[in-house]
């Protein structure tokens, strides 16, 4: 087995865990300038933290003003402190008679697993951070659909004045226009490739490649199959709760400059199989670091 055989399964988890991409809706979204703090190294409570400067700083704008010497507004900020998730697979064996001589075919069938389920657990993570809570007035909203139902008592369907409904709550909460995002859950794509009956069907989708277009009502259009579940009164479920028959999947809204996001660490772990010489296999497992959640709560909305 060649010498180096950890680091090169290091090596490439890092750069897979860089390279691969399952969140183009966190595109153009960059890192947050801040160094990652790591607390507790190598112990149970081991963190990854970042400090986060906030301002909400305006210094008002005096119309033909004839008073002098103008007032003075004094600039003030503030900080939170972000933990940064922590994600961690299980425990990977292979044994000696499987690792000798091995590839990088080998090398990357096997961290590619490791990867996928790190890539596809911290962007469903991110998402669902990044739906607001609930109704919140002037900050956050969540919009019932109000299509015909799909089943007797259950969700709407998603209708082009679901989106109108949504910009203008944006509106009203005074979000900065340009670049506003939506990410369409499954359920709503459906919806508008199936509404091909209305005046607004051609600018809806593309239904040669089954695709939703670019843009509607404003909102650059994204989807995503790992959106967060709301109640039907319009409440967000925790992380990791198992909806009900009335729960609804949401697509969610939000401004990419209200977002901040991080990735921190990332490691290896490898328990080389001279040390067990009773099972001779190899042991290995990876744990990495990310958040993405909104800098303040507002700039967001969900459609359910």
């Amino acid at each position: 087995m060649p010498a180096a055989f950890p680091e090169m399964w290091e090596s490439r988890v890092r750069t897979l865990l860089q390279d691969e991409q399952l969140a183009p809706w966190l595109d153009g979204i960059p890192e947050i300038d801040t160094q990652v703090i790591e607390v507790g190294s190598g112990s149970a409570s081991e963190s990854n933290i970042i400090h986060i400067p906030i301002t909400t700083f305006r210094p008002g704008v005096l119309i033909n003003n004839t008073a002098y010497p103008l007032a003075l507004v004094a600039y003030d900020d503030t900080s939170m402190t972000v933990q940064l998730d922590k994600y961690q697979t299980k425990v990977t064996t292979l044994t000696d008679d499987q690792a000798m001589g091995s590839s990088y075919r080998q090398i990357d069938t096997i961290t590619k697993a490791h990867r996928d389920d790190i890539t596809e657990s911290k962007y469903a993570k991110a998402i669902h951070s990044i739906a607001p809570q609930t109704t919140v007035a002037g900050s956050t909203f969540v919009i019932q659909c109000t299509g015909d139902e799909v089943t007797p008592g259950g969700r709407r369907k998603m209708l082009w004045k679901d989106l109108v409904a949504a910009r203008k709550a944006m509106n009203a909460a005074k979000c900065k226009k340009r670049g506003r995002r939506i990410v369409l859950c499954d359920d709503h794509v459906t919806d508008l490739l199936e509404d091909n009956s209305n005046k607004y069907a051609d600018k809806l989708a593309d239904y040669l490649s089954g695709t939703i277009k670019g843009v509607l009502a404003g909102f650059e259009v994204y989807e995503n199959v790992d959106n967060p579940m709301y109640t039907a009164a319009g409440e967000k479920l925790a992380w990791g709760a198992v909806p009900s028959g009335t729960d609804k999947n949401a697509s969610v809204i939000f401004h990419p400059e209200n977002i901040a996001k991080k990735t921190g660490l990332t490691k290896q772990y490898f328990a080389d199989a001279k040390s067990a010489p009773t099972t001779q296999q190899n042991e290995y497992a990876v744990r990495h670091y990310f958040i993405a959640v909104p800098v303040m709560d507002k700039y967001a909305g969900a459609i359910i």
